[in-house]
């Protein structure tokens, strides 16, 4: 394996990075369901000279999916941005990324559920530990005031968001659509700008700006994000597979604190690198230790 393979998750995941940074700013300049539909529409274009004549040709084949592809757009593009951005109107982007990086771990849980995969230690104990964490963090140091009024509602929608994209992780690999990743990608972004329209249509006037402040952030949301980091991801899987691509998303908090406090001005506080390191030494729980918590005998004497 080149080490250069390993530049393509960590580019893809600098590039997120830098998408939860750009969530921050765009909180106070642009309506989140503007900035969802505005990079849509200029990934779409981007893609379309690439794309487009090859979906054309192989819409025999895409025609039978298109309900499944309508959801993973819903799920991943429409919902997971949508939710990230507006949550950026009331966390910090050192928070959002945290929650992010437990993605992996919620798509281990969820396959148990709706896969009827093997329930490992791993999960078990990293589930427990990276939920600790998780509010050890939202609750600043200090769980018990969760019930009150410390509570964020941009972390609720950022674990909402998170859990929108594992599901749509699940239902990828239950499906096993026999589609071109990049058509597939076209799809979903052309399934999610449907979704968008209506809400973008009925927006008050002025939610919806394109002025100076606010295309650089659709610019890096429309090519950084939505197609530059796809296409690094998926050299990524191709080339190291997507258990050891799923690993560099522990990198996010990291890469995302180091630019919140650069540029932001964030303020690094002890219980975000408490529960920071707990929610992700439970990741990693989750991605390393496969053992079964039952082993067959137990379950078969259960």
């Amino acid at each position: 394996m080149p080490a250069t393979s390993l530049l393509y998750p960590f580019l893809a995941i600098l590039l997120w990075a830098g998408n939860v940074i750009v969530s921050k700013m765009a909180a106070s300049a642009i309506s989140p369901t503007a900035i969802t539909f505005y990079r849509l529409i200029l990934a779409l274009a981007l893609l379309s000279p690439f794309v487009l004549r090859q979906l054309i040709r192989n819409w025999a084949n895409v025609r039978p999916h298109l309900g499944k592809m309508f959801v993973s757009g819903l799920l991943a593009m429409a919902v997971f941005q949508s939710f990230s951005y507006r949550a950026a109107e009331t966390t910090t982007a050192t928070n959002m990324a945290i929650v992010t990086a437990l993605i992996p771990m919620l798509t281990a849980i969820l396959s148990v559920v709706m896969l009827g995969e093997v329930l490992t230690v791993g999960m078990a104990v990293g589930g427990t530990l990276s939920f600790a964490g998780l509010l050890y963090l939202v609750g600043k140091g200090d769980p018990a005031t969760i019930a009150g009024s410390s509570l964020h509602m941009g972390d609720v929608l950022m674990l909402l968001s998170a859990t929108s994209y594992a599901l749509y992780s699940v239902l990828l690999r239950k499906w096993r659509l026999s589609i071109p990743a990049w058509q597939s990608v076209y799809m979903q972004a052309v399934a999610a700008l449907i979704i968008m329209l209506p809400m973008f249509i009925m927006l008050p006037q002025g939610a919806a700006n394109l002025d100076a402040q606010t295309l650089p952030l659709i610019a890096y949301a429309g090519i950084g994000s939505s197609v530059l980091l796809s296409f690094f991801w998926i050299l990524g899987v191709k080339h190291l597979g997507p258990n050891r691509c799923s690993i560099f998303i522990n990198l996010l908090p990291v890469l995302t604190a180091l630019m919140a406090i650069t540029w932001l001005g964030e303020e690094m506080h002890a219980y975000h690198v408490i529960g920071g390191s707990l929610s992700l030494v439970g990741v990693l729980l989750v991605q390393t230790v496969h053992r079964p918590l039952f082993s067959p005998q137990r379950r078969l004497n259960g």
